[in-house]
């Protein structure tokens, strides 16, 4: 699939931003919010490493409490409530239960944790915490026989990324995937910034501020494309994940202790399958090729068996994924300490353009982090417009109750559509499926069928849209398909894709989801 045509390329941008990962996506469309114009630049597909590579969770850190990380905490906690009403579509309230360990931890000290959950930040759309306790049907040994539950919130990681890429250029933001800063300079009050394209191609362009959101890749941007001294070292946390079979029925997640004093999460994932993680060990090579060890994949099952009467092994394991977080160095021995807060570092000595740089960091405060890069930049944007996001809708959470809901209008509206693929619709796309159905009117309109209820006119609007180009963007970045899909299937995809140019795409732009409904 070649590159869409190109955007063009503002002489003067206000603010470049390097990085195509949730807390690049988040400033960008924060600042296109604000009045701003905002060009950014991914080397390669958005979320493509640590922010598609998460625990696939919106929570206040229950463990950061005993770092005492208080203002993280109730910060996090605050903005469960935010990124619910945001992603009504794809961020959803989640019981987990906590099995009592007593020699891990005394119940006075659980207690008085969840104590400071529930009242630490807001909370309106989510259960306080309870203590329980297991029978014989609970799928946990028999000798565990306590536990307790509190909520958080499981969130689609690749796709909230993709979300707020879209918030930004529909705020006027351009976004270049494929596309890496080979290096910047300043000069006479702007950022010079050289780029170069997948396809080899370069260009340039200027930017009066400029952000290095460039993830475990931040120090490495300073020093190599910007020839400066980065002012805090980071260091990178390799965290693996295991999809295996179901577990256990229900709707709820487990929060492991394991002997360690880490946790380990087991979470209900995609229907069908457990997700299982994560790991916390330092990593020192390429983070582009992160793998999943021996070891971790041991550690995990080993946490899991300790736990659950079904015993797992390492056939059982249908996927695993790593990455690695670019966490602030606080020359913590314990990777599992060290802190998930994010460090804003900002340059501008004299008359030189702003250069911000973003450490740490977490999944769940990243429109938190987005306002304060913003909070640092406005003094070189005094026209720039206030901060907007808290009560915003991400697109597709627009004219949107319920996933529920939506697949039920969707079957009303269109009573050919399948009833599981209206449902994976409205939990991926929201209301913006409308726009899929737009000028459709029996299965066959669809287009190809490549299997799992993958068909082309999905893949013609994620290479639209949302600016998918491969088999990997396609089916576990946006579709999360990749656990369902044959080989077959994936072939005919990838030849699908090699066939397809944008000039055969269609216009996926559309009247509001009330005026299809009626249509």
């Amino acid at each position: 699939m070649q590159h869409p045509p190109l955007a063009p390329v503002a002489e003067i941008y206000d603010l470049a931003v390097v990085g195509g990962g949730i807390n690049g996506v988040g400033i960008a469309a924060d600042a296109a919010g604000r009045g701003l114009s905002v060009y950014l630049c991914e080397q390669g597909d958005l979320a493509q490493h640590t922010s598609s590579a998460s625990s696939k969770l919106v929570h206040g850190g229950l463990r950061y409490l005993e770092h005492y990380e208080l203002r993280l905490v109730r910060e996090a906690l605050a903005e469960r409530e935010v990124l619910l009403n945001m992603a009504p579509h794809i961020v959803a309230p989640l019981r987990f239960i906590l099995p009592y360990r007593p020699h891990l931890r005394p119940a006075w000290m659980i207690r008085t944790g969840l104590f400071l959950y529930d009242h630490l930040g807001r909370r309106e759309r989510l259960a306080p915490s309870r203590r329980l306790r297991f029978g014989a049907d609970s799928p946990l040994k028999t000798e565990i026989t306590q536990g307790f539950e509190y909520s958080d919130c499981w969130v689609d990681d690749a796709r909230l990324v993709v979300l707020n890429a879209m918030c930004a250029r529909e705020h006027g933001a351009h976004i270049h995937t494929r596309t890496r800063c080979v290096s910047a300079r300043h000069s006479k009050g702007l950022w010079h910034l050289h780029l170069e394209r997948g396809d080899g191609s370069r260009y340039s362009l200027r930017a009066r501020a400029l952000v290095n959101a460039a993830g475990p890749w931040v120090t490495d941007f300073l020093r190599e494309s910007l020839r400066q001294r980065p002012a805090h070292a980071i260091r990178l946390v390799q965290g693996s994940h295991l999809i295996v079979p179901r577990l256990y029925d229900g709707g709820h997640a487990y929060i492991l202790q394991n002997d360690d004093r880490r946790i380990v999460f087991v979470i209900p994932y995609l229907e069908q399958f457990s997700l299982i993680g994560t790991t916390d060990r330092e990593y020192r090579g390429d983070p582009a090729q992160v793998t999943v060890t021996e070891d971790e994949i041991q550690y995990l099952l080993a946490v899991v068996n300790r736990h659950f009467k079904r015993q797992l092994q390492a056939e059982d394991i249908r996927h695993r994924y790593a990455g690695v977080r670019p966490l602030c160095d606080d020359e913590s021995s314990d990777p599992s300490a060290i802190t998930r807060d994010y460090t804003l570092v900002l340059n501008a000595e004299g008359h030189e353009p702003p250069l911000l740089s973003v450490f740490g960091g977490k999944l769940t405060t990243y429109r938190k982090l987005a306002e304060a890069a913003l909070a640092e930049l406005a003094p070189w944007f005094a026209r720039m417009k206030p901060a907007w996001t808290h009560d915003a809708r991400l697109p597709g959470g627009e004219d949107m109750s319920t996933p529920r809901d939506l697949t039920e209008a969707l079957c009303t509206g269109a009573p050919w559509l399948p009833e599981a693929l209206a449902r994976r619709w409205a939990h991926s796309y929201g209301s913006r499926s409308w726009r899929l159905l737009h000028g459709l009117h029996v299965l066959a309109d669809l287009g190809e069928h490549f299997g799992s209820g993958l068909y082309a006119r999905e893949v013609d609007y994620l290479i639209a849209v949302e600016w998918a180009l491969s088999v990997e963007d396609i089916l576990w970045r946006r579709s999360k398909l990749g656990l369902f899909l044959d080989a077959q299937g994936r072939a005919r995809l990838d030849d699908y894709l090699q066939r397809q140019t944008p000039e055969r795409l269609p216009l996926f732009a559309a009247p509001d989801a009330a005026t299809l409904r009626q249509a």
